[in-house]
């Protein structure tokens, strides 16, 4: 008599927790889905974008819900991955639907990069209704989202970060826990403050040297051996120079980004001139309707001739 073939097992989950995922744009759907392939279990989804949300959903086996309330319902574990203050105010305050419905025992996780002071309010909430929060700012990109390799700064109690750890370790390939919850969207705004610095003035340095007539692959090796060299010179010079500006960070979020480290300085009473210089180019790219274009196009106000450092015309004077 042939043996029956033996049924393969399934991979041991490595957490019991039901784990949903709000906001699932090209961060969250990417973090969601690395953790589907760890065999975690992430039984919902939400998206303003409903069919984002449900073509997630199909494609790692979860619920796209439609109620706020319903996704903390399915889960112990909520990540947030929104765009702004206002969409976390939205999620967690609103008056008609919240994740913070029956969130008793429930722990969020909010990825976003947000205001301190939203992080702390939204803090603050959960612990009033027995829930817990962790704020894990991202300092990566798209590709690191989907592969566990995000740089994750942590805001946190000691003790509610010590029982999510070994998630967190799971999406990331370093983790700094940098104190309580509002501490570590301080030192995001920082990165972030000084990422939107570089990229500016290296776009200025490139602008000004192609209108000179210098060979723009030269200047980039001579940046890169003096002190004209940075991160971004790795990521965007190139990007800038092709004018490929293919969205892997938006000038919108640059944006609000370098006015979330204003707003910190206005409150201590600092001045940042040129966090205030860079911001301004990051919202004339909005004003010019590029906004969703990646950072890196910033190029497009400094190179000459492009879209916006094109010479003015003069209208004829009817005779």
């Amino acid at each position: 008599m042939a043996k029956k073939a033996a049924k393969k097992k399934s991979p041991r989950r490595p957490s019991p927790k039901k784990i949903a995922f709000v906001g699932v744009g090209r961060m969250g759907a990417n973090m969601a889905r690395h953790l589907n392939d760890l065999n975690y279990n992430i039984t919902a989804v939400y998206d303003v974008n409903r069919s984002a949300a449900k073509d997630l959903a199909e494609e790692i086996n979860a619920t796209a819900y439609t109620k706020l309330a319903d996704v903390t319902a399915a889960a112990d574990i909520i990540f947030t991955v929104v765009t702004n203050d206002a969409a976390m105010k939205k999620i967690f305050l609103g008056k008609k639907d919240s994740l913070l419905t029956a969130a008793a025992g429930k722990t969020f996780i909010n990825c976003a990069t947000l205001s301190p002071d939203i992080q702390k309010a939204i803090s603050t909430a959960a612990k009033r209704r027995k829930a817990s929060c962790i704020e894990a700012c991202m300092a990566s990109s798209i590709s690191h989202a989907r592969a566990g390799q995000l740089y994750l700064m942590i805001g946190a109690d000691d003790d509610v970060y010590k029982r999510n750890k070994r998630l967190l370790e799971n999406l990331s390939v370093n983790l700094r826990h940098i104190g309580k919850v509002g501490k570590a969207a301080e030192v995001k705004a920082l990165v972030n403050m000084v990422m939107n610095i570089n990229t500016a003035g290296l776009a200025e340095g490139l602008g000004l040297a192609k209108a000179l007539g210098h060979d723009l692959n030269m200047i980039c090796e001579v940046f890169s051996q003096t002190g004209a060299n940075s991160r971004v010179l790795e990521t965007d010079a190139e990007d800038m120079i092709d004018r490929d500006h293919e969205c892997w960070f938006s000038a919108e979020h640059a944006a609000k980004d370098s006015g979330i480290a204003g707003g910190l300085a206005k409150a201590k009473k600092i001045n940042l001139p040129l966090n205030a210089a860079t911001k301004s180019q990051y919202d004339r790219m909005v004003e010019l309707g590029i906004g969703d274009l990646d950072k890196s196009g910033v190029a497009e106000l400094t190179f000459p001739g492009r879209t916006g450092n094109k010479k003015k015309t003069r209208a004829r004077k009817k005779k």
